[in-house]
């Protein structure tokens, strides 16, 4: 089995609630959010973040608006809607629930 299989698997599980949590104080560009992730060391190029936010703004998550650009094409800026900041603050609460419980797991499998 390859490690970077399981890597990769384990980003996308995740790629969601980071995505959600980035636009939570405030509207963000596609570029934006990819360098937040990227410096974050989340692995996601364009082809993967595009499908993701269409299927979030379809989920009605997220909303967007188009803004004039002087250097280009309109720019499409997305914010939570206020179903997206309920669906969030519930993945806050599983995330850390998610957490203990792996913690958890792993310090006892290495205490014994």
């Amino acid at each position: 089995m390859k490690i970077e299989n399981t890597k990769a698997q384990m980003r996308k599980g995740v790629l969601e609630y980071c995505i959600l949590s980035i636009l939570k104080d405030g509207e963000a560009y596609t570029s934006d959010i990819l360098e937040t992730l990227k410096g974050a060391k989340m692995l996601v190029v364009e082809g993967t973040i595009y499908p993701l936010l269409t299927r979030l703004k379809n989920a009605g998550l997220l909303s967007y608006r188009w803004e004039e650009s002087t250097g280009g094409p309109p720019r499409k800026y997305y914010a939570l809607t206020e179903t997206g900041k309920l669906f969030l603050k519930e993945l806050d609460t599983t995330w850390n629930d998610l957490q203990q419980a792996v913690k958890k797991v792993t310090r006892e499998k290495t205490k014994k």
